[in-house]
């Protein structure tokens, strides 16, 4: 929906400079609300894990392909947020500073070759998360076998 809706009607109503500067505040908490997410679903994961450990285990454990889905998209998550994004802010800034039309496409170009691979990471989280799903689904009723 960010990407569809959001980032269109920002960039449309407020400009390039006004609308990326909204857009990168926004992705700030957008960003923290992911960390807290990531940290409840590890929580989350771990408690169900000692519970499948107990004398009677009632199979509420994660399988090791969630396990593998889980962590590779809390590590994509930390990577962009803790790493690729600031950098790509930072491009930005310096694009938003220059006033020299050649150098700011070129700072321009450079910042948007650093957001196109933010955005990429973004899409393979959404698909990890979105494979999650029948992946536990297919681990429940195995659990019923």
């Amino acid at each position: 929906m960010i990407v569809a809706g959001v980032i269109p009607a920002v960039f449309n109503s407020f400009g390039m400079e006004p609308g990326g500067r909204f857009l990168t505040r926004m992705f700030e908490g957008y960003n923290r609300l992911v960390l807290a997410s990531a940290g409840m679903l590890i929580i989350g994961a771990v408690v169900r894990t000692m519970l499948n450990r107990m004398a009677t285990p009632i199979h509420v454990g994660l399988s090791q392909i969630e396990w593998a889905v889980t962590i590779t998209m809390i590590v994509l998550a930390v990577m962009v947020i803790c790493v690729l994004e600031p950098s790509s802010v930072r491009l930005q800034e310096q694009a938003f500073a220059i006033k020299d039309e050649a150098e700011r496409k070129a700072a321009y170009e450079s910042f948007f070759k650093s957001h196109t691979i933010v955005r990429a990471l973004y899409v393979v989280n959404l698909g990890l998360a979105v494979a999650l799903i029948p992946i536990k689904v297919r681990s429940l009723f195995a659990i019923g076998r």
